[in-house]
């Protein structure tokens, strides 16, 4: 029996599970996690440690999946590097068979002495191989050493043209850049309040007429059908499926049909007035638009289904190719609106019957039969969600995008919806996601969100984690990673305890980097990383040499102890660089110090010890920052040399978008919002219902924004500022080394740009 204290031995249990007993604060000082927290969160985890015994078992389970003696379900490699397999698993002299995805076969024998690592020799072809020693046999996941990447993307567009053989032989492209949108504000006439995937396609097509090679799209992860009040894109229900409130029924069925279907419900006239509003109301759109897609599945199941037509048999085709899987969501959905229908019910899979809890059950499986239509009207709206994003991703191709649709991943998923319940044996049960305190958050933060279990990829073979990359990478060119920390650590906080209560948990980082790479490369897609916040030191170049890029954003490349903004040639030319995030202020917001007024009123300024009034304070600094930001502008000669900072009414946002167009990065975005020189950010972090978070709509619809002159001429400034900028900024850069620049009174800059 071991003579060592339980508090030690819950701390070398937590560590060898992947917990950081330890970790360093926002003010680098060392915090250590107390015991209880780490109990809890190694009990939430499958760990158990309420007493003596409990930790011993524990211990031995993790011995039991560590140790080696047995080969895992999978394990990943990369081309051309040789392959170590744990050596207790391993007797020397033993025949293995590597079965090729291509169906070569590669024989051979151990010979590794006792006690050492058996070394497989290195594989040249990537995919997922199977190894076979006796009875054993797994899964070798070999990859490429990196990602498929935006200059791979533009060379297979113009693999046949003249410019593709030109730029073969140095592997460049040139510098390209894209558009940043929020999907849900998209405006089309005709969609019910809510922007759809037709819009999407439109706007993709419409600005690769101009320049643009990539989109970029807030997360289309499905939410909750029968909570319509749940709209945060990044709090979803399931990050394997879509989100069918930006369905375009017409799309598949004709205007006439929708228009019959809105008769049939009463809707009409509400349709037209949601269309109508800046801001949306998700709870009536939504629910106008199931009512309205439900009148469509009646009418299909009685002309398509009914007469077996090609329709019927792509809808069949698609359901029994997607698997389990969906099948299992569309259960989750009908199961969570009958229980919510209930008197009392709840949306929380937690809360229902213990019955009802496990996907499997003979229970699910009863309801199942006895709802079959219901729950196939969920697998036909997730049929139609797919083909609108689809299509949208082939029209961008179709225009001439070499990207497309950069898909967002999400961080997590919501612990009450469909990806919790359906891989319940994959998450982690019982704690949320967030983040420690720091100096803006001084609370820490706890999303209410949870993802998969490092033990359970483990010992599941990642198959939780490969089936969402699938699903990410399916209809897009690229995906963006939100907050790519997390595949190194995340902070994990126990349900219902202060966000102060947590502690990091460590990832499987290279493996899952390698899965990513051979996931991008069988897609043919792009990866990039948020890579934001406090970032541990060689994560980026880990990052980059995986072939990911990382963000930049204007506002974190500068205004650092007054030493002023970095030139554009001065970005990390693995990034991509953009103007801001949905996260952060527009150009138009913080020239004219709107999110610190936001952050004001909703309470998040913090009182000052020498009295003086905060926001005061927070604007006279982004007084000194606009003219650092300016001068940044003129050194870069994307300004006039010889202006004054102009004032606050006046926004350099041309100036903004060429300035990052300058930047050395493989492809910059640029938000609508700054395209449009808005001032409202889609989202403001802390806040709920005090900012209008995911609501906010574009002012015209597409087909209008593009007869605009001032917007198209925006887009076309943009596109040859991308393929100039970065030599006029290289050459401004030098200039300013040798003389610094010179600020006459003058009149404010004639093409500093105003709110429309």
């Amino acid at each position: 029996m071991s003579t060592r204290r339980p508090s030690e031995t819950i701390a070398t249990l937590a560590t060898r599970a992947g917990f950081e007993v330890e970790w360093e604060d926002a003010h680098h000082n060392t915090q250590r996690v107390p015991d209880k927290t780490l109990a809890v969160l190694l009990d939430r985890m499958g760990l158990p440690c309420g007493n003596a015994t409990q930790i011993r078992q524990s211990a031995v389970a993790l011995d039991a999946e560590l140790s080696g003696r047995k080969l895992p379900p999978l394990m990943t490699a990369e081309v051309g590097r040789g392959i170590a397999l744990p050596a207790a698993a391993i007797r020397s002299g033993s025949h293995y068979r590597i079965e090729l995805e291509s169906g070569s076969i590669i024989d051979g024998r151990f010979t590794a002495p006792k006690g050492e690592e058996a070394l497989l020799a290195p594989i040249d072809e990537p995919g997922y191989h199977t190894l076979v020693i006796n009875e054993q046999r797994m899964t070798l996941a070999v990859a490429p050493r990196r990602c498929y990447t935006t200059a791979d993307a533009w060379h297979t567009l113009h693999a046949n043209d003249e410019a593709g053989q030109a730029a073969q032989d140095t592997k460049d492209a040139p510098p390209l850049w894209g558009v940043a949108a929020q999907l849900y504000g998209l405006r089309r006439t005709g969609d019910g309040g809510i922007g759809d995937y037709t819009a999407l396609a439109q706007l993709a097509t419409e600005s690769a007429k101009r320049g643009a090679h990539a989109l970029a799209v807030s997360p289309t992860h499905a939410m909750f059908s029968a909570e319509p009040n749940r709209f945060s894109p990044y709090s979803p229900s399931s990050r394997l499926w879509l989100n069918v409130t930006h369905i375009d029924a017409a799309a598949m069925f004709g205007a006439d049909a929708v228009r019959n279907a809105l008769d049939s419900v009463k809707g009409k006239e509400t349709w037209s007035q949601l269309e109508e509003l800046s801001l949306i109301n998700w709870p009536n759109a939504v629910v106008l638009k199931l009512k309205v897609l439900r009148a469509l599945y009646e009418q299909f199941c009685k002309q398509d289904r009914a007469q077996n037509t090609p329709r019927a048999l792509e809808f069949h085709g698609f359901f029994e190719r997607a698997g389990r899987a969906l099948e299992d969501h569309a259960r989750f959905e009908a199961l969570q609106a009958a229980q919510l229908s209930q008197e009392g019910g709840n949306g929380h899979w937690h809360n229902w019957p213990e019955t009802l809890r496990d996907p499997h059950s003979s229970k699910v499986e009863a309801f199942t039969e006895a709802n079959r239509h219901e729950v196939d009207f969920h697998l036909f709206l997730q049929w139609l969600a797919a083909k609108g994003l689809s299509h949208a991703q082939h029209a961008a191709r179709e225009a001439g995008m070499s990207v497309g649709l950069i898909a967002d991943l999400a961080v997590g998923c919501d612990s009450a919806g469909s990806h919790a319940w359906s891989y319940r044996d994959d998450m982690l049960q019982g704690v949320s996601v967030g983040a420690p305190p720091d100096l803006f958050n001084q609370a820490g933060q706890s999303w209410g969100l949870t993802t998969f279990s490092p033990r359970a990829m483990r010992t599941q073979g990642f198959s939780a984690f490969i089936d969402m990359l699938r699903a990410a990478f399916a209809h897009a060119g690229g995906i963006r990673i939100d907050h790519i920390l997390g595949l190194r650590r995340l902070w994990l906080v126990p349900e219902g305890e202060s966000a102060r209560n947590g502690a990091y948990l460590r990832y499987p980082l290279e493996d899952l980097l390698r899965l990513i790479a051979l996931e991008s490369w069988r897609y043919r897609a792009i990866v990039i990383g948020e890579d934001l916040g406090t970032v541990p030191p060689g994560f980026r170049e880990r990052l980059a040499e995986h072939g990911l890029s990382g963000i930049r954003v204007l506002w974190f490349e500068g205004a650092t102890q007054g030493k002023g903004f970095k030139p554009p040639h001065e970005w990390d030319p693995n990034a991509v660089g953009t103007t801001t995030t949905h996260d952060l202020p527009t150009v138009t917001g913080w020239w004219r110090g709107s999110d610190i007024t936001w952050r004001n009123r909703i309470g998040q300024t913090m009182a000052r010890a020498d009295g003086r009034d905060a926001e005061e304070v927070a604007q006279a600094e982004r007084a000194d920052d606009r003219a650092l930001l300016w001068q940044a502008f003129q050194q870069a000669g994307v300004a006039a040399p010889d202006v004054d900072t102009p004032p606050i009414d006046q926004v350099p946002v041309d100036e903004a978008l060429a300035f990052v167009a300058a930047t050395p990065g493989p492809l910059v975005t640029f938000p609508l919002e700054d395209l449009l020189a808005l001032v409202e950010q889609p989202n403001l972090p802390g806040s709920i219902d005090e900012h209008p978070n995911w609501r906010c709509r574009l002012h015209v619809p597409i087909e209008e924004l593009f007869e605009d002159d001032t917007f198209c001429d925006r887009l076309l400034a943009v596109d040859r500022a991308r393929k100039t900028g970065v030599a006029v900024a290289a050459a401004a850069a030098s200039t300013a080394a040798s003389s610094a620049s010179v600020s006459k009174p003058a009149s404010p800059a004639t093409n500093a740009s105003t709110e429309p």
